[in-house]
């Protein structure tokens, strides 16, 4: 029981306690011994809203009602993680002098249960990563920023801050690395919000601990600049014209946020007007440009802490990472991507949608794939790039990674990284970097009636299911087991698959150790998010 909850919201049925102990025996999947040093799964864990004030969901369209037997609240009713790794790679890497690994990432790291902190548990480190690069000026004191960039408070300032959008006293707090990846979930239920990311990093962790480290940090620091700019008085402080918001702007946003039906009188939500839906959307593109600010930000104090210390690891230059954020606050789902990281919606077919007459859930993908395979993004590299003949070779970024859009990788984007290189590892006639794009992709979906789940993975999750097959594997599973672990049996199905193609039984593929087993399989991060559609409870929450 978390520290804070109350005693009545642990009285859980039997099946709801076995949430993270489901036995997971289903008709699809073989029984699979994941408890050798080799073959457990480094990260699983599981959180489940709090009912006892929730409002029931009703009837779904479609008649088509998932969790019949959990009084749904807030946006998401309840979520699972899990990961499982391939690759081999060091428990914790030594970039910002070890301070990230030491200092911070144990404050953030709880991979088989949520617990509860404080929020922003890192920001205590902050001033310990500060001290350790010379020359800092920005907020994590990791690179120079321009001018108009540079965003100062005082201690005061930043302590007074408190109440933002992303902000509470308290948070929850789950996620780890597994091989290469890394993930993490942070939820805070009284403000009605979920934060879910996957770094899928590759050529090593550094780029995933980092963002693990410091982005939520940043994103946070953002929203409270935001806030604070909205507070009557205050100066415009060098925020862009995109993030121009009046204060009243900002509570119509919210109270929007909080209506399930905008006419609905019984909700006491009033008809909106043009200008108050403008408001709305304004918002929301000021939520996406605070994103796509933070991974600028996240990116511009990497590449300054690797060139402070390639001397010593050269290979920082090509350690980078793909990026997946969502952010699920009241009905609106945000998601920022970099890379082949996908986040897929399942939600209810209309009436003669389905392929099949029995199909009663489609998969709608909410993320562009940022790869070489990816015609459109083929296109935009080759058009970015007129006067190198081969920006593309041999199916991969001048030769190198098949992803066009990433994290660090340092060494495609800047020459005097790449030149940090010797021999086979350094590219050739970089004539016009940086061949690696760092704009990502941004979206913001309004959740209806229809929605039922969302899968977040990394891109070793789709190396072996579709969207559609993945979305009707969760959608089997959690009809026969609604309080078991779907995040769980995704990796558990992709072990069987995987085994299956090598010639391994399940039990034989788990038991090679990880390095030998990439041959196989990619790390693999899976989140599943269960959709809600009621009003958010104000009470604590309890992770089982």
């Amino acid at each position: 029981m978390l520290a804070g909850a109350s005693r009545q919201s642990t009285v859980y049925s039997a099946g709801q306690a076995s949430f993270l102990r489901s036995s997971l025996t289903h008709s699809l999947l073989p029984r699979i011994n994941m408890l050798s040093p080799e073959g457990e799964l480094e990260i699983s864990f599981g959180y489940k809203c709090n009912s006892e004030r929730g409002i029931p969901c009703g009837e779904v369209a479609s008649g088509y009602n998932i969790h019949h037997e959990v009084r749904r609240a807030s946006s998401f009713s309840c979520l699972s993680g899990a990961a499982l790794s391939a690759n081999a790679t060091l428990a914790n890497t030594s970039i910002c002098n070890g301070k990230i690994g030491e200092e911070i990432l144990p404050s953030w790291d709880s991979p088989n249960s949520f617990r509860k902190v404080t929020s922003s548990p890192s920001l205590s480190k902050l001033d310990i990563l500060s001290s350790s690069l010379p020359n800092s000026l920005s907020y994590f004191s990791c690179s120079p920023s321009s001018p108009s960039d540079i965003l100062e408070y005082d201690s005061c300032t930043l302590k007074s801050m408190s109440e933002g959008f992303l902000n509470s006293k308290e948070v929850q707090v789950a996620g780890g690395a597994a091989g290469e990846d890394r993930v993490q979930a942070v939820c805070s239920e009284e403000n009605g919000w979920l934060f879910c990311a996957i770094y899928d990093g590759f050529n090593g962790r550094d780029a995933a601990d980092f963002l693990a480290g410091t982005l939520y940090d940043t994103i946070i620091y953002y929203f409270d600049k935001l806030i604070w700019e909205l507070e009557p008085g205050s100066d415009d402080g060098g925020l862009g014209g995109s993030l121009q918001y009046k204060l009243d702007d900002s509570l119509i946003y919210h109270t929007l946020s909080r209506c399930k039906g905008i006419n609905d009188s019984n909700h006491g939500c009033f008809s909106t007007t043009k200008s108050e839906v403008s408001s709305y959307e304004s918002f929301s593109h000021g939520v996406l440009d605070i994103l796509q600010r933070a991974v600028n930000q996240a990116e511009s104090d990497f590449l300054y802490m690797v060139e402070q210390e390639m001397e010593e690891r050269p290979d920082l230059v090509s350690i980078g990472s793909c990026v997946l954020l969502v952010l699920l606050h009241g009905n609106d789902l945000y998601t920022l991507n970099l890379g082949d990281s996908r986040a897929v919606l399942a939600t209810c077919c209309s009436k003669g949608d389905g392929k099949d007459k029995g199909e009663r859930l489609r998969a709608i993908q909410l993320t562009d794939i940022h790869s070489v395979e990816n015609e459109a993004e083929r296109a935009r590299l080759l058009a970015d790039h007129p006067d190198d003949p081969k920006p593309i070779i041999a199916g991969k970024v001048k030769g190198k990674l098949k992803v066009t859009r990433a994290f660090g990788v340092g060494y495609l984007k800047k020459k005097n990284l790449n030149d940090a290189l010797m021999g086979i590892l350094r590219v050739r006639d970089l004539t016009s970097p940086p061949y690696i794009s760092i704009q990502p992709s941004l979206n913001v979906h309004k959740i209806s009636n229809s929605d039922q789940f969302v899968i977040l993975g990394s891109d070793g999750l789709f190396d072996f299911f579709s969207n559609d097959e993945a979305v009707k594997l969760v959608e089997s599973y959690i009809l026969s087991n609604p309080f078991g672990d779907p995040a769980k049996f995704l990796i558990e199905q992709l072990v069987a698959r995987a085994a299956n193609s090598a010639g391994f039984s399940m039990e034989e593929l788990m038991n090679i150790p990880a390095g030998r087993r990439r041959k196989y399989h990619d790390d693999v991060t899976v989140i599943v998010i269960m959709l809600g559609m009621n009003q958010r409870t104000s009470k604590a929450s309890t992770c089982i």
